[in-house]
């Protein structure tokens, strides 16, 4: 069996320690570097090649959501998971649009952590139960707060299928081959997605698919 080969990025030694002793536990898992800032995570990153780099975002010399961007851009075969004490929507949407596929608080349970790599090395999305509720409740208040009508109903039943495959992370080619339609026609799609939801990017988009329960 292949193992997933791991990065792990956070300044406090202990909790790195931590995080080794729990992730070698797995069998399918192996830690092939450690880093104690974020420029060190990126010269890791870029000598060992990891499958998963699990990424504090307040570490010194360069932060972590910086890092992971460099370290998406020059190695887009490494999913990158986010391991914070910030559940902020802020922090959360700054992550995904540098690139990370997972975004998990620090206290949460271990099993968490060990699902969330599996999710991401399989191109899939993963958050934390806590955010994936914060999320969902912020977009409910938001909801009643302006008496707003509940856009995913604006889109077409193919919108939909659209919507949860990009939030996926799959690209406009896979997704046609998925579908047996072309890449133009995904491409229009995806236009018509952002102009009803009032969306910009990708992140966003993941978000909104996060909030309405699409994805985990």
């Amino acid at each position: 069996m292949k193992q997933i080969r791991i990065l792990l990025a956070d300044d406090h030694t202990v909790m790195r320690r931590g995080l080794r002793l729990l992730l070698e536990s797995q069998p399918e898992f192996s830690v092939v570097a450690e880093a104690s800032d974020g420029r060190q995570a990126v010269q890791q990153a870029e000598a060992t090649l990891p499958d998963v780099a699990v990424m504090d975002i307040a570490m010194p010399n360069l932060s972590g959501i910086e890092a992971a961007q460099r370290i998406a851009t020059a190695q887009p075969n490494t999913a990158i998971v986010i391991l914070s004490m910030h559940s902020d929507e802020g922090y959360v949407l700054r992550a995904l649009k540098v690139g990370a596929k997972g975004y998990l608080l620090k206290d949460s349970a271990e099993g968490d952590l060990i699902e969330a790599i599996k999710a991401v090395h399989q191109g899939k999305t993963f958050f934390s139960p806590e955010i994936s509720k914060m999320l969902v409740e912020d977009y409910v208040r938001e909801i009643r707060t302006r008496g707003a009508e509940d856009t995913y109903d604006l889109l077409t039943s193919r919108e939909r299928e659209i919507l949860q495959l990009l939030a996926e992370r799959k690209s406009n080619k896979e997704i046609a081959l998925a579908l047996n339609i072309s890449v133009y026609t995904i491409e229009t799609h995806r236009r018509n997605l952002h102009e009803k939801l009032n969306l910009h990017s990708l992140a966003e988009l993941i978000l909104y698919a996060v909030r309405k329960g699409i994805i985990s």
